[in-house]
């Protein structure tokens, strides 16, 4: 099969899991996602002879760079914004969230967004992406043990930090569980 063939059959077969991996990292943001697709295949096709034979988790690599850029870009243009004084909260246009805006499981989110970026992208990568130790590595670009290491301290300080927002619920006088001879009925 000739470079194009690969590459066509790549982009056949992973477009729509390199668009969900985009999607999930630019928070609703649906103008961006094909942009920053568009930007992951050009990429593969410029680097077509580079595909390896599992490229999943090598078009994840892209996309995290490609990613990256974006957020760069989104950060210029956030200071140019400020800068200029034409942001929405100078006009008084902001949004407060009701109570319905609390989604079950947002505290999970919550203990995830206080990670670092590398936590949170290995995180993601095990379990949004359903990618295997050596399938991240190839997408963070380290070797399997580094990825195996990474995943497990991600893991563990999701952990911590999920127990930091969500703490066992003390027992008091009213919420205790009794046995019947404690009351005398035994």
């Amino acid at each position: 099969m000739s470079n194009d063939e690969i590459f066509a059959a790549a982009y056949r077969e992973h477009y729509w899991a390199v668009s969900r991996y985009v999607a999930r990292r630019l928070d609703g943001r649906a103008g961006e996602v094909e942009e920053v697709v568009a930007e992951v295949f050009t990429v593969a096709w410029r680097r077509r002879a580079d595909l390896p034979d599992a490229p999943l988790p090598w078009l994840y690599g892209v996309a995290r760079n490609c990613l990256a850029n974006t957020v760069r870009g989104h950060g210029r243009h956030r200071r140019l914004v400020d800068r200029l004084g034409n942001d929405d909260t100078a006009h008084g246009r902001h949004i407060a969230a009701g109570p319905e805006a609390d989604t079950p499981g947002g505290w999970v989110h919550e203990a995830l967004a206080r990670l670092s970026p590398a936590d949170q992208e290995v995180l993601r990568l095990a379990a949004w992406e359903d990618l295997g130790v050596d399938e991240i590595a190839v997408a963070l670009g380290c070797g399997s043990r580094a990825a195996a290491m990474r995943l497990h301290r991600a893991r563990r300080r999701l952990r911590a930090e999920i127990d930091r927002l969500r703490p066992e619920p003390a027992f008091t006088e009213h919420t205790r569980v009794t046995a019947p001879e404690e009351h005398g009925h035994g």
